[in-house]
């Protein structure tokens, strides 16, 4: 199934999805829905008391997409096949998080929404840098 992004409802869907999901988070429950944040908690046994929430917001993370599956086309995503690219990226991405308090869900959804100054300097800067990744994998690469 290819889908085009330039179609407008889809990417008004999906937010209203994530953004609601986040609210919901948010209300009833009293924590951002930073999703780097609520891995590391989980994975680091933290001793907030909120191991089952937290493995619960991660486990829906990963079984929505697979349930999506069973009832629609999913998309086709590419994906290198490069290991050590993989490892490398993975490294950077924790390291980004980390050096930045946070990742995109919880500074470019949740921080964005509550007009977080913090939140805007830092998803000004995943934007940047992700544009200047692109170009320059696609200069170097072909």
């Amino acid at each position: 199934m290819y889908i085009d992004f330039t179609d407008w409802t889809m990417g008004l869907v999906g937010g209203l999805f994530i953004g609601s999901a986040s609210a919901l988070f948010l209300l009833g429950l009293g924590r951002i829905a930073g999703i780097s944040g609520i891995t590391g908690d989980m994975l680091m046994g933290n001793k907030s008391g909120r191991f089952m929430e937290n493995l619960a917001f991660v486990a829906g993370l990963v079984l929505c997409p697979l349930i999506y599956a069973q009832v629609a086309e999913a998309p086709v995503i590419e994906v290198t096949d490069s290991l050590p690219y993989l490892i490398v990226g993975g490294l950077l991405v924790g390291f980004g998080t980390r050096l930045g308090n946070g990742c995109t869900s919880g500074h470019g959804v949740c921080g964005l929404s509550r007009l977080s100054i913090r939140s805007l300097i830092a998803t000004g800067a995943f934007m940047v840098v992700a544009a200047l990744v692109v170009a320059l994998l696609k200069t170097r690469l072909g």
